[in-house]
């Protein structure tokens, strides 16, 4: 039992010495991206808008309530507008040495971090609205998920295809430093 414990060492790590993420500067999202948030919520909300109205019109039990329901619907898409404005203001992404930082949320700000050698897969897409204002979205892959890990959008296409190749090669020289 000696042997195995001749030379090991678990010395306390300093947390306070640790870098900070929070001191890393982000990237925030393409500004043309809020144009694709408020396009998606035109078309929703109008194609609600426009079924609340033929239910209004057809349906004599409901014509009673519509200011009502007017007025929640209109508190509803107000809300939606601001919840989604701040979560795009605090929206960002950088790409340090040894990992990807990604930053979001609108009431509760959520910021994960992916070391490389733990990226598995990397895709890029691009959404029918966002490719007319040529941006894109990169999604990050770890091992053991189904799903993406980081989902990255609003990136101009360019920087977008830019991150990935960068995204692969590190995967390309983890995956050769195994070997």
């Amino acid at each position: 039992m000696d042997t195995i414990m001749e030379g090991y060492t678990n010395e306390p790590i300093n947390t306070a010495a640790l870098p900070r993420f929070e001191d890393v500067e982000l990237t925030p999202l393409h500004p043309s991206y809020l144009k694709v948030i408020w396009l998606n919520f035109a078309m929703v909300y109008g194609i609600i808008s426009i079924a609340a109205g033929v239910a209004f019109y057809f349906i004599e039990e409901l014509r009673p309530y519509w200011l009502p329901i007017t007025i929640c619907y209109v508190v509803i898409v107000l809300l939606s507008i601001f919840i989604s404005l701040v979560s795009f203001r605090n929206k960002g992404y950088a790409f340090r040495t040894h990992d990807a930082i990604y930053r979001s949320g609108a009431i509760s700000l959520t910021t994960t971090i992916i070391p490389y050698n733990r990226v598995q897969h990397v895709a890029l897409h691009e959404g029918f609205i966002a490719r007319a204002f040529g941006l894109a979205q990169i999604e990050i892959f770890t091992a053991g998920g189904d799903k993406s890990d980081i989902q990255i959008s609003g990136i101009e296409k360019q920087q977008a295809e830019k991150i990935k190749q960068l995204l692969m090669g590190k995967i390309i020289k983890e995956e050769a430093n195994e070997e």
